[in-house]
């Protein structure tokens, strides 16, 4: 599976974004390979009403209902569609490990499915102790790489993260720099179950292309 995370780019905002989960949908159904859209909470509506295939939310806070301005409410997430939410990606890391717990305490008691990222083994054996739906490692040094991925500069690392994912019986996601059929192919074999993009198809001049390209590693 890739979990495709829109960001704040261009090409997924707005009325943008609800194409390109659109293209996301079709090549997802064409390939038989499950992609997550990762989209930015104020579009989850929007997208979810044109698609069948899951949406997920950027992230969610650690709030419930009351005086907290500028949160993202796991409820409101939740009444627009999205089925998920990611915690913790290195572009928005929670301040302590107390207030992350407390967010994916409140995703799951709204019914939202969770992937939470960590920026090394160490903290992967953390969030793994949540027991979220996903655990994800992504080095941050990584991210937007269009040279180096994880995969061929961390392999080692993957594969002590495969271990912590089968000690908790946790499906691991791999993100960072990930970038062709022969990165994700690499992470399957050290133990993912899928891998974690962005920019790589976000963007491309042409996504759908660079999103088959992908595919391919599944296949391979």
């Amino acid at each position: 599976m890739i979990f495709l995370n829109f960001k704040t780019y261009q090409s997924g905002t707005g009325e943008k974004a609800i194409t390109m989960a659109k293209l996301v949908e079709e090549v997802s159904k064409e390939t038989g390979i499950k992609i997550v859209s990762v989209v930015q909470p104020m579009d989850v509506r929007e997208v979810v009403l044109e698609l069948s295939t899951d949406v997920w939310s950027q992230k969610v806070d650690a709030v419930e209902f009351g005086a907290h301005t500028g949160s993202i409410l796991p409820e409101s997430v939740v009444d627009d569609g999205a089925i998920g939410t990611v915690l913790n990606h290195s572009e928005d890391r929670f301040p302590d490990f107390q207030t992350l717990s407390k967010a994916h305490e409140r995703a799951k008691e709204v019914g939202l499915k969770t992937l939470i990222f960590a920026k090394d083994i160490e903290e992967l054996e953390k969030v793994a102790s949540l027991k979220p739906d996903y655990i994800s490692y992504e080095p941050p040094t990584l991210i937007g790489s269009k040279d180096v991925s994880v995969a061929t500069a961390e392999p080692d690392i993957i594969a002590k993260a495969s271990l912590i994912s089968k000690k908790y019986n946790i499906p691991l996601i791999v993100g960072a720099g990930v970038h062709s059929a022969i990165d994700v192919k690499k992470c399957l074999e050290l133990g993912a179950v899928g891998v974690a993009v962005a920019s790589d198809v976000m963007n491309a001049v042409d996504p759908r292309a660079e999103l088959l390209d992908l595919m391919e590693g599944f296949n391979a």
